[in-house]
């Protein structure tokens, strides 16, 4: 049995019907299932979901896992505890260092190296990066005590993105109290005040975010093209 631990908290948001991490993928899987094949893919052979509403429905779906080759279990939130809180929850059973994700993630990225990078870092925490560019639909203006400087017609900006992937070490999550939330922002502010800023671990491959609607619609269009790339060996 290896050590890597992932654990993939629910997202914040719910769809109406059922939780966002079974929502289908090309009609044909839910998000969920991918992310739990590509973990057991890697190597991962343990994985604790953290539910809240709705989680009965993910446990009903999931089962222990064995069907994807995996040991599930489970934590239940009674009140949100953020991305950070239900690790804190379980600190005593993790290993050293552990995945933490969400839920629905559509992405061939490397998560095994992803902890392995982790490891060798020493960081506190990792953080998987992503670019995305964001188009401003208006004319920015900078200012200087009430005069235009400078103009530009509907720029592009480029940023580096949290994929809601994290390589995380238990000692980490020191300090902080179990059963009150504790959020990614916060964790990663605390850190940079301490002087003990995350690792970035940059990846340039395929990521969607399923909660925002058009990242959703286009999986959806692309997985049958994505699915041998997402679910080696399917």
């Amino acid at each position: 049995m290896t050590e890597d631990h992932p654990i993939n908290t629910q997202s914040p948001y719910a769809a109406s019907k059922a939780p966002k991490p079974l929502v289908p993928i090309g009609d044909q899987h839910a998000i969920l299932e991918i992310v739990l094949r590509q973990l057991a893919t890697a190597g991962f052979t343990h994985c604790t979901l953290a539910i809240g509403r709705l989680g009965e429905i993910i446990r009903a779906y999931v089962g222990d896992g064995s069907q994807w080759g995996m040991a599930v279990d489970y934590a239940t939130e009674e009140y949100p505890l953020g991305t950070m809180g239900p690790p804190l929850t379980m600190r005593e059973r993790l290993p050293e260092s552990f995945l933490v994700m969400n839920g629905d993630v559509l992405t061939d990225l490397d998560y095994a190296d992803v902890l392995k990078r982790h490891r060798a870092s020493a960081a506190p925490l990792t953080i998987a990066t992503y670019a995305r560019k964001v188009h401003i639909d208006f004319g920015v203006l900078t200012t200087d005590r009430s005069k235009v400087v400078a103009f530009t017609e509907k720029p592009s900006m480029d940023y580096r993105v949290s994929m809601g992937v994290y390589g995380l070490s238990r000692s980490t999550l020191d300090g902080y109290t179990p059963g009150l939330p504790l959020g990614f922002d916060e964790l990663v502010l605390d850190l940079l005040k301490a002087q003990n800023p995350p690792h970035a671990y940059d990846f340039d491959g395929y990521w969607l975010d399923i909660g925002r609607p058009d990242d959703y619609d286009r999986a959806n269009a692309e997985f049958s093209t994505r699915k041998s790339m997402l679910l080696k060996g399917a």
